[in-house]
């Protein structure tokens, strides 16, 4: 893994903001990663959501020698939640990086998931040359994020999902920028 780390930007959208985390999220973060819907859409949530894992979560998204970036989707400027999901962009090697995301199920079905991943893929924070992106089968919502953001299906495979204790089949999408 290549680690490359530097200060994240803030990244403007026209519902929210996508900014760094910060300590105070902990909170939200671990409410809403303690719904099961929530965590069984991840391959990364376990449910339940152990006590600290929030913590955990906010401190590896802050440390100088992180892999992965994390945006909290801040809806405060515009009337919404302090913290309605979070996006996340993991580096890879050869110029590549791998997009994640949740939605706090109060805003499932309403754009903003394909507008923070638009957002932060319009960006390109780590001037990716190739997106990846991989959703559970039984997530055709989520899928539906990735096509609508212009990633292209790439092929079936499998991940674990800790939420579910289970191995379950997968979509991969990819995208390739300019550069």
């Amino acid at each position: 893994m290549v680690s490359t780390a530097t200060t994240q930007a803030t990244i403007p959208a026209d519902r929210f903001i996508l900014r760094p985390l910060r300590r105070s999220d902990a909170g939200l973060i671990a409410h809403y990663c303690a719904d099961l819907r929530v965590a069984e859409g991840t391959r990364t949530i376990p449910h339940p959501f152990p006590p600290g894992a929030a913590e955990a979560m906010v401190d590896r998204a802050l440390a100088p020698d992180r892999t992965e970036d994390a945006w909290a989707l801040d809806g405060t400027a515009h009337g919404q939640d302090e913290l309605i999901g979070l996006v996340t962009l993991t580096r890879m090697d050869r110029g590549q990086s791998e997009v994640s995301y949740w939605i706090s199920p109060a805003y499932w079905k309403t754009g903003l998931a394909t507008e923070a991943v638009g957002a932060l893929v319009a960006a390109n924070p780590h001037d990716a040359r190739h997106l990846f992106a991989a959703v559970f089968q039984n997530a055709p919502g989520s899928a539906r994020v990735l096509t609508n953001c212009g990633f292209d299906y790439l092929g079936d495979a499998e991940a674990w999902c800790p939420a579910r204790n289970a191995v379950l089949p997968t979509w991969t999408y990819m995208m390739k920028l300019a550069g």
